[in-house]
């Protein structure tokens, strides 16, 4: 096990570095003066200069990579034209638009992100596994006909009509909720509470009828095994039969499968964020590139992906706990 963990580091290191080189080289080779954009509109040809001077953009673009790569771990100097701006690592430079630096950036937004994920996730695991077992449970009823169909349906919707439908039922027709304003939990947990729940019932749907799914199959072929026939055999209860052996073995794709969703969630939550008006990442990715903000982007870019290389790890180290053959190959 401690081998397999430490192949899919390796590899996750070497797939985080060239991530960042093809993100830096392709924002950074893309059509565009990063020195004018930095200085915006009205700078003269000497201030564009001075800007491509201090952020060191005469440099081959391999230095300025190896330089990026360097802020992330060591931190980085700016010149300001008549002091030094020292940027802590980990460093990923100079908001174009603020001259803020991209981490502080970050940090701001990492919470509301946070937020919508583990809500969402925690949604998601309810309906979807509750959903999906009681439809391998009553397969062939009407109970399960029902339940199919409900998962088709949050499958077909994407989350700007739900997240619209339930703004409409809840905040403006019912009146039951407010119209969602992102409150910090350090501030107030029951606001922060109460105005996260449409966005997380609006996500949480539409990824649930996916687990609701793998939750029916594998609870089915688990059920359809040798060893369960042989203990259903033996008189063992249903109930244990379901709780104790195959709600088990059906729950192991489905704990791999909630990591690597978990994971990519933090750059995949764009249209949930606008709509509920979040203050998160996926937002200030939408703003950043809208705006040609080449450290944000290439930054939020960065570290969206290796979100998502992490909780690929996460999902096959437990996968391969759950199965111990995966390892072993």
């Amino acid at each position: 096990m401690t081998l397999y963990f430490l192949r899919r580091a390796l590899g996750a290191v070497a797939v985080v570095l060239v991530l960042s080189a093809v993100v830096y080289v392709t924002f950074y080779v893309a059509p565009g003066d990063p020195a004018r954009l930095a200085c915006g509109p009205r700078c003269n040809p000497e201030q564009i200069r001075q800007v491509r001077e201090q952020l060191s953009l005469d440099d081959p673009l391999l230095t300025q990579y190896w330089h990026f790569i360097q802020g992330v771990f060591v931190g980085q100097d700016y010149s300001t034209g008549t002091a030094v701006l020292h940027c802590d690592a980990p460093c990923f430079g100079l908001s174009y638009q603020n001259n803020q630096q991209v981490t502080d950036m970050l940090v701001e937004r990492l919470p509301a992100t946070a937020s919508l994920a583990v809500g969402a996730m925690v949604v998601w695991l309810t309906v979807g596994i509750g959903t999906g077992l009681m439809s391998a449970l009553r397969r062939g009823g009407i109970t399960e006909r029902v339940l199919t169909w409900l998962t088709l349906a949050g499958t077909a919707t994407p989350v700007f009509i739900s997240g619209l439908l339930l703004l409409m039922l809840f905040c403006a027709y019912l009146e039951w909720l407010p119209f969602p304003t992102y409150v910090p939990l350090t501030e107030d947990p029951e606001q922060w509470a109460w105005n996260m729940l449409l966005p997380w019932v609006a996500l949480g749907l539409l990824e649930s009828a996916k687990y609701a799914r793998l939750t029916r199959s594998s609870t089915l072929e688990t059920l359809a095994e040798d060893h369960i026939r042989t203990f259903r055999a033996y008189g063992v209860s249903e109930r244990s039969l379901v709780v104790r052996h195959a709600l088990r073995g059906a729950l192991a794709p489905v704990i791999a499968l909630t990591a690597a969703d978990f994971g990519s969630i933090f750059g995949g939550a764009v249209l949930t964020e606008k709509m509920f008006g979040l203050p998160g990442i996926g937002q200030l990715l939408v703003d950043s590139t809208r705006k040609i903000d080449l450290p944000v982007v290439v930054a939020v870019v960065v570290i969206t992906g290796t979100a998502v290389v992490i909780a690929n790890i996460v999902a096959d180290v437990l996968y391969a706990v759950a199965d111990r053959r995966v390892a072993l190959r």
